[in-house]
C-alpha cells in the first residue's frame, strides 16, 4: 500500500482522542470481567491528518466515477446522481421503518407505484421489494414455487440449472432442500433441449434459468422450454441478473416464467457491490401470488396499508420493508427514463456489446457464433502457447486503467474473459478499452514475461496466489505481535 494504516501513523506523545458521552447511562451492575481495563488502542492523531489520511485511502479505490467498469455478469453502470438527490428528501431519509401506516403514505405510495411498474416490465402479476439482493431474491422465489407444490400435496425434490448457470443458483436451491440436477449447453452454447427433456418427472419443481443465458446469447428455444416444464408440473424460475439486455423489449412473463426476481443494483443504476446495499425484488404470476412474503403493500380507498393477513405466506424474508433506499433510486430512476427510455438503455446496452465483440474478433478467441445481447465471452486460450492465462490479461487491464472484467466464468468456456460494457459508456471509452486489450495481446505474443510483471503502476502489484488463499491474512497485527 502507498498509504500506510492509521495505527502505523499514530504517535504516542499525542493525547488520546477525546471521546463523546455515550449518551445512555452505564449500568452499574455490568460484571467487573466485562468492563474494559485500559483505554481503547485507537490511533493517535491530529483530526486534519485523520481526514487526510481517509482521503488518500479513498483516492486508491476503484470505482465507476472514476474508470470503465467492464465487469461481466454484474452490470456496473453509471447510478445517476438525480438518485441520490431523492433517496436524501427528508421524506424518505429521515422516516423510521416501523412508524404508523399513516405517517408513511408518501413512502408506501412510492413502493406500491414501484412495484407496478416493475409488474409491467417483466410481465407478472404481483412483485414482492423485501429481497436485500439478487441470491436473496432466488431464495425467496424458490420458497414460494415450494409452498405451491406443497400447498397441493406434491413432494418435489428437484430443480433443474443449467452448467452455464450463476452460481446463486445451485446454491439457492440447495439452501432450499432441493436436490440440483444439471443440464448441459449444446454446441452453441445455449441448453440443450433433448438433455432437458430426459431430466424432466414429476420430481421437478423448478428450472432455474437466465435469458439471455450467462454466455449472453438469447435462448432461442424459451418457449419450448417452458411448454416442457409446465407439462410436468414444473416452474419456471427467471434470473433477472441479465435483465438489462431486455427491458421493453420482452418479458419473461411472456416467455413463460413462473417468477422472475430483478436486481435492482444491476438492472435499475441502485449502487452495487461496496457501494451500497442491494435489491432483489422477486415478481410471481397469479397462482403463486398467495406464498409472497408478507407483508404486501395494498391500495385502498386511496389510501396505502401493510397486509399482514396472508396465511399462505411463505413470511417475511427481510426485516423492515427491505432496503427502502436502494427503491427509492430505482423508482427516481424508472420515472426518469420513461418507457422510451428504459428500452433505449437495453437496445445501447446490446449495440455496446456487439461493437465490443467485433473489435475483440481475432484478438481474442470468440467460442460461440454472434450475435451476443448485452455480454459477450472471449477465451484467452489463444494465447496459451505463449504461457499467457485469462489472469494475465486481466492484469495488463488493469496496469492500463481498465478493471478486469470477469474472467473463468462462466466454467464451461476455457480461459474466460466476459465483458458487459453497459448502456452507459461512450463508443471513445469502448474504443480505448479495445485497444488496450489489443495492446495486450501483442505483448503477450511479443514480450509475455512482462506481461505476467503487471501490474506495476498499482498500489498492489502481482499477489501470490496460492499462498493468498493457503494463507490468508485477514487482520494487520502490530510489529511487536507479527
Amino acid at each position: 500500500m502507498t498509504e500506510p494504516l492509521s495505527f502505523e501513523k499514530s504517535r504516542a506523545e499525542l493525547a488520546a482522542p477525546r471521546l463523546p458521552e455515550p449518551g445512555v447511562k452505564v449500568q452499574a451492575s455490568l460484571p467487573a470481567d466485562q468492563r474494559r481495563r485500559s483505554e481503547p488502542g485507537l490511533p493517535r492523531l491530529s483530526e486534519p491528518e485523520i481526514m487526510r489520511h481517509y482521503s488518500r485511502l479513498a483516492s486508491l479505490n476503484y470505482s465507476i466515477s472514476e474508470n470503465f467498469y467492464p465487469l461481466g455478469s454484474c452490470t456496473m453502470k453509471y447510478n445517476p446522481v438525480a438518485n441520490e438527490v431523492a433517496s436524501a428528501l427528508p421524506g424518505f431519509a429521515a422516516i423510521h421503518p416501523y412508524q404508523d401506516e399513516d405517517s408513511v403514505q408518501g413512502a408506501l405510495e412510492l413502493m406500491w407505484r414501484l412495484e407496478q411498474a416493475l409488474c409491467q416490465v417483466v410481465g407478472v402479476d404481483r412483485v414482492t421489494l423485501q429481497p436485500a439482493a439478487g441470491a436473496h431474491g432466488e431464495w425467496t422465489a424458490l420458497r414460494m414455487i415450494q409452498a405451491y407444490h406443497q400447498s397441493r400435496g406434491e413432494d418435489r425434490s428437484e430443480v433443474i440449472v443449467p452448467d452455464s448457470a450463476h452460481g446463486t443458483n445451485p446454491a439457492s436451491a440447495a439452501l432450499c432442500g432441493f436436490k440440483v440436477v444439471e443440464v448441459r449447453s449444446g454446441a452453441d452454447g445455449r441448453v440443450d433441449v433433448a438433455d432437458l427433456e430426459s431430466k424432466l418427472s414429476e420430481r421437478v419443481a423448478a428450472l432455474m434459468l437466465t435469458n439471455p443465458n450467462t454466455l449472453g446469447l438469447f435462448e432461442r428455444e424459451i418457449l419450448e422450454m417452458a411448454e416442457m416444464v409446465h407439462a410436468v408440473g414444473g416452474k419456471l424460475y427467471y434470473d433477472g441478473a441479465n435483465l438489462n439486455a431486455f427491458m421493453g423489449i420482452c418479458r419473461p412473463g411472456d416467455m413463460g416464467f413462473d417468477a422472475v426476481h430483478m436486481n435492482l443494483h444491476k438492472t435499475f443504476t441502485t449502487p452495487h457491490g461496496g457501494g451500497g446495499p442491494g435489491a432483489g425484488p422477486v415478481g410471481v404470476k397469479e397462482d403463486l401470488e398467495p406464498f409472497l412474503p408478507r407483508p404486501t403493500i395494498e391500495k385502498s380507498n386511496g389510501a396505502f396499508r401493510l397486509d399482514f393477513e396472508r396465511p399462505q405466506s411463505i413470511g417475511r424474508v427481510r426485516s423492515f420493508y427491505g432496503n427502502f433506499g436502494m427503491l427509492v433510486r430505482a423508482y427516481t430512476y424508472i420515472l426518469a427514463m420513461g418507457a422510451d427510455g428504459l428500452t433505449q438503455a437495453s437496445e445501447d446496452a446490446v449495440l455496446a456489446a456487439n461493437y465490443v465483440r467485433k473489435r475483440v474478433e481475432g484478438v481474442l478467441d470468440l467460442p460461440h457464433a454472434g450475435p451476443c445481447m448485452h455480454e459477450f465471452v472471449a477465451s484467452a486460450r489463444n494465447l496459451a502457447p505463449h504461457g499467457i492465462k485469462a489472469l494475465d490479461v486481466a492484469k495488463g487491464l488493469l496496469e492500463r486503467g481498465y478493471y478486469a472484467p470477469t474472467i473463468y466464468f462462466p466454467l464451461i468456456v476455457p480461459e474466460a474473459v466476459m465483458v458487459e460494457p453497459t448502456e452507459t459508456e461512450s463508443k471513445a471509452t469502448l474504443d480505448a478499452f479495445t485497444d488496450a486489450l489489443a495492446e495486450i495481446v501483442r505483448l503477450a505474443k511479443d514480450a509475455p514475461d512482462e506481461l505476467h510483471e503487471e501490474p506495476r503502476s498499482l498500489p498492489i502489484g502481482r499477489l501470490d496466489e496460492v499462498a493468498a488463499a493457503r494463507h490468508p491474512k485477514l487482520r494487520w497485527n502490530p510489529p511487536q505481535e507479527a
